[in-house]
């Protein structure tokens, strides 16, 4: 079969280039995949495809005042260390700026602005090629590493007369400073890390009130990796691979006592509310019938992970969730997912971008390499 113009080829297509997606991108090429920008017809090749214009992931759309002092930890990338980082820096500057420099050393094949409209098997084959859809044009590809993280999937829930509000509605994805909002009445709704660093802000310049489906749990002490870390990962684990929706981070950690919480709850910001009812044009109806009064709401609500592009695949089962057996998609084994479920973290991003490069090396050193290297002889004769 000749290929259509505007068709390009590689063995791994991964789609996403922030920690996860460097990180594969780094393990594929330390296998032997060369860059498929490089050598279009090669028989191990990949590429990586970012919808970003610039490096850094997700990070370089981060809030103004999230500084490298308040986030929870960045992990090397692999084979790169960090340089000293000054804690003030803000993450949207600290961290685009490390990745960029990988990418450099690295000489990885990221094509970018490329974003992924949708992904679909070629055919019948479960070991055929399977169709990138992007900006970059349509590759036909071996396999699929997504590492597309959350951050293009906000939830948003939706409340009874939240069309009619006169005021700002906005997410987390939004936010960029508490000036904005200066003098102004603000509902921080949301039980998350991000919802107790913006409202913690917000508090210092305007006035807050806070919302919450549940009562949120502090926890005493403090996050550790080794114990705390690697039981989360377990539960997260166990989820994702019995094939149950994964829920959020503090679902399953529950929220420490940072400086920014216990600056917040010495401010009074922390009184938490049950959640309102219904917004109304100029505030929110309260559990008790009340009406307050508000200029914004902000939904600090969080995310779910982006994949819609990859619904033409039907990976999801009867509960709605994508299952996994370490990366690997169980409904298809060309399909790989990290900085997913139990990988979200920026160290189980690394490790599940080596995890993937590795089953895709093995899978790909099957009897299914015979197979594809035909079909790639075929399709260039």
């Amino acid at each position: 079969m000749v290929e259509q113009l505007g068709e390009r080829r590689a063995t791994i297509v991964v789609i996403g280039a922030g920690q996860a997606g460097l990180s594969a991108g780094y393990h594929l090429q330390r296998r032997g995949f060369a860059s498929a920008l490089d050598e279009p017809g090669g028989p191990r090749t990949f590429v990586v495809l970012d919808a970003d214009a610039a490096p850094g992931g997700a990070w370089q759309h981060r809030w103004e005042s999230l500084h490298m002092a308040t986030v929870n930890g960045i992990f090397d990338l692999p084979g790169f260390p960090q340089p000293p980082i000054d804690p003030d820096e803000p993450s949207r500057t600290a961290v685009p700026r490390y990745f960029a420099a990988f990418e450099r050393a690295m000489e990885l094949p990221i094509l970018r602005p490329a974003a992924v409209a949708g992904v679909h098997r070629a055919d019948d084959d479960p070991h055929g090629e399977l169709l990138v859809e992007s900006d970059a044009g349509l590759w036909r590809a071996r396999a699929v590493i997504n590492a597309t993280g959350t951050w293009n999937n906000p939830v948003l829930p939706h409340y009874p007369g939240a069309e009619t509000f006169a005021g700002r509605q906005l997410h987390t994805r939004d936010y960029v400073a508490a000036s904005e909002f200066a003098g102004r009445r603000v509902a921080v709704v949301g039980g998350g890390i991000s919802a107790v660093q913006q409202l913690e802000e917000l508090s210092r310049a305007a006035e807050t009130r806070w919302y919450t489906r549940r009562e949120p749990v502090f926890l005493d002490g403090e996050f550790t990796p080794e114990v705390t870390g690697r039981h989360v990962i377990e539960q997260v684990t166990a989820d994702a691979e019995a094939g149950r929706p994964t829920g959020s981070v503090v679902s399953y950690t529950g929220l420490l006592w940072t400086p920014y919480a216990r600056a917040a709850q010495a401010r009074g910001a922390l009184e938490r509310r049950p959640m309102f009812t219904a917004i109304e044009p100029h505030g929110v109806r309260e559990a008790d019938g009340t009406l307050t009064t508000v200029d914004a709401i902000l939904w600090a609500t969080g995310f779910k992970a982006d994949l819609a592009h990859l619904e033409g695949l039907g990976l999801r089962n009867e509960q709605g969730a994508v299952q996994v057996r370490g990366t690997r998609a169980v409904a298809d084994p060309r399909v790989h997912l990290i900085g997913f479920g139990p990988s979200q973290s920026t160290v189980g991003a690394n490790r599940a971008g080596r995890a993937a490069a590795a089953e895709l090396d093995r899978l790909l050193a099957g009897p299914e390499r015979s197979a594809l290297a035909g079909s790639a002889m075929r399709a260039s004769a």
